[in-house]
């Protein structure tokens, strides 16, 4: 296997060219690795393709692309999220709604016990916060945990710190009898160890989910992305 050194002005993961899925597979691995992951998960070559369609045609090969696997690009109409009850990784409680209101929110499943994808996913949005948070008004990144039982705020402090998580960047777990509600409104349920998808959803400020982005999509595909999102204008949701 060759390496390569690839990244900007402030260098990047180093990426070895897989024979099967090639540089895009590896650099996550390489990435996770970085932070303490012993278990490098490989990507699905279609979805690679697939994300990078969706961010080099935007919003309508996005909507295209829905047409066909259902579970990518816009959400149309945007859906309000349920009032799910939190417990955020500083000990604050409060309620989704309340907590994306005002923002542009890029969420991913998590909990901090796995091995598998989490790690890789951690190490996505620590390379994603350095392109957005700061950059993009009222940007944040959510990272939702689906183990009440097991997460508390320490844990998702510890997490949080593992990544080097700026303050825009939120670990929250809901309520035991919330978790299910949010697994079916997210469509977060997947068979494995893991038990969730390692996809990112887009919120607008409205707290109503507006877009669903490839499984494990890079950090420069999600950051792309996340900039025509925030670029949009708001719908005001209906009165009834």
């Amino acid at each position: 296997m060759t390496r390569a050194r690839v990244g900007g002005s402030m260098g990047g993961p180093v990426i070895g060219r897989d024979p099967v899925h090639g540089d895009r597979a590896t650099a996550h691995e390489d990435l996770a690795l970085a932070h303490g992951n012993r278990m490098p998960v490989r990507i699905d070559r279609t979805r690679r393709r697939l994300v990078h369609a969706l961010a080099a045609g935007g919003w309508i090969a996005a909507g295209q692309a829905r047409a066909t696997h259902g579970m990518l690009g816009p959400v149309d109409p945007p859906r309000a999220v349920p009032g799910l009850a939190l417990t955020l990784h500083d000990g604050r409680r409060t309620t989704l709604p309340d907590l994306l209101a005002g923002r542009f929110t890029a969420l991913q499943l998590m909990f901090t016990g796995c091995s598998a994808t989490c790690p890789i996913q951690g190490a996505v949005f620590a390379a994603l916060q350095a392109q957005v948070l700061g950059r993009i008004p009222r940007a944040q990144l959510l990272s939702l945990s689906i183990d009440p039982l097991g997460d508390d705020a320490r844990a998702l402090a510890a997490w949080r710190t593992r990544f080097g998580a700026r303050p825009e960047w939120v670990a929250a777990v809901p309520s035991p009898q919330h978790a299910d509600v949010m697994l079916d409104f997210l469509r977060g349920r997947a068979a494995g160890v893991d038990r969730h998808t390692p996809q990112v959803v887009l919120l607008d400020p409205a707290g109503r989910l507006a877009y669903r982005c490839a499984e494990l999509a890079s950090a420069d595909d999600l950051a792309r992305l996340f900039v025509q999102f925030a670029s949009m204008p708001v719908a005001r949701p209906a009165r009834g």
